[in-house]
């Protein structure tokens, strides 16, 4: 496909949940009249909220804005919603399957899609030379269906720094921050990032365009890719977690061996574990992604922030013990909980 930017009118939101609603509310809400035709595919009560009240948010101040539903056009059929100029998936890594075939019914040649999730996306090695060039992620797509819906030259990574809650469908507590990393999986700049960039910024995203963005990615999933199953599998908070100095070791360690694979696939991090332990102990007791999805009875990403790293370290040859006994424990709760597969019986 051509990278030559077309105008971003038509925009399709995939997974209004916080990230997703956040990007509807200010695509919404902060450009021009008139300038773009938003769309949501959404389904159940979220669906049915949007629909009649539309997307409701509370900022800072406590004051209530809503999108109503002739700014925000919502289905759970994407063909009514027709093809997209640009389509930001913000659902969680275990729904990314499910949703794909929708994704795809709403592509056109010149559709980018916006991949705004976290942990390594099934693209990750489209693009990026070296001993895992072209890999193709099993932990994230067992059976290759996403990549055959969503081709990778239409993908548009991103990454994502802001938070908001979600009190309930269709609605948003705050959001916090504003930050976004977008980039080429072949690297470089192109015209379509920048035509994005300059979408988002107008938004009031505070966007950067990146020249190596599985650099921003890996960064992003070095530090939570320990927080988030660690608190998930005990129920702490990060405070707690980083002051325990036995926890802390060890989620230490599992960084050293990310940090060994990512120098591998010319990915280096230059932070110690305990300088990133100490950037998010300054952030104080939160709770992780993770450990709200296993107190909400939700389905856990695992697979995108824990089990694609050792399936990397496995196929450059790297032993990974830290890891394999994160994924194999938090692996072992979520399905006794019933929020991760069972293992298939032969």
């Amino acid at each position: 496909m051509t990278h030559s930017p077309v105008p971003l009118k038509r925009i399709a939101i995939v997974g209004m949940g916080a990230i997703g609603g956040a990007f509807a509310a200010w695509l919404g809400s902060r450009l021009p009249a008139g300038q773009v035709q938003l769309s949501a595919l959404a389904r159940g009560d979220t669906l049915q909220q949007l629909r009649t009240q539309g997307l409701v948010w509370t900022d800072d101040q406590g004051v209530e804005h809503a999108l109503p539903p002739q700014s925000l056009r919502a289905s759970d059929q994407p063909a009514e919603l027709g093809p997209q100029d640009l389509i930001v998936i913000a659902v969680k890594g275990p729904a990314l399957a499910a949703v794909a075939p929708a994704v795809q019914a709403m592509l056109a040649p010149h559709t980018t899609v916006l991949v705004a999730m976290n942990g390594l996306p099934w693209w990750f090695f489209h693009g990026l030379a070296g001993e895992c060039q072209d890999l193709k992620l099993k932990a994230v797509d067992p059976q290759g269906l996403i990549d055959q819906a969503i081709p990778a030259q239409q993908v548009l990574g991103c990454v994502v720094h802001l938070s908001a809650t979600q009190p309930g469908p269709g609605r948003l507590g705050p959001v916090r921050h504003n930050q976004l990393i977008v980039g080429e999986p072949g690297g470089g700049t192109s015209p379509r990032a920048q035509a994005v960039a300059t979408l988002l910024t107008a938004a009031g995203f505070a966007v950067t365009v990146s020249d190596r963005i599985q650099r921003d990615i890996w960064f992003k999933l070095w530090g939570n890719m320990t927080m988030n199953p660690v608190s998930a599998l005990t129920g702490a908070s990060c405070d707690r977690i980083l002051d325990d100095p036995l926890v802390r070791g060890f989620c230490s360690h599992v960084m050293q061996e990310a940090q060994a694979i990512g120098q591998r696939i010319g990915l280096g991090i230059d932070q110690s574990p305990e300088d990133r332990h100490a950037v998010t102990r300054k952030l104080g007791a939160f709770k992780t992604s993770m450990l709200q999805d296993v107190e909400a009875h939700r389905p856990v990403e695992l697979d995108t922030l824990v089990g694609a790293v050792r399936e990397v370290g496995q196929h450059l040859g790297l032993t990974t013990p830290h890891t394999d006994a994160l994924l194999g424990l938090t692996r072992l709760m979520a399905q006794t909980r019933g929020l991760y597969p069972l293992p298939l019986t032969p």
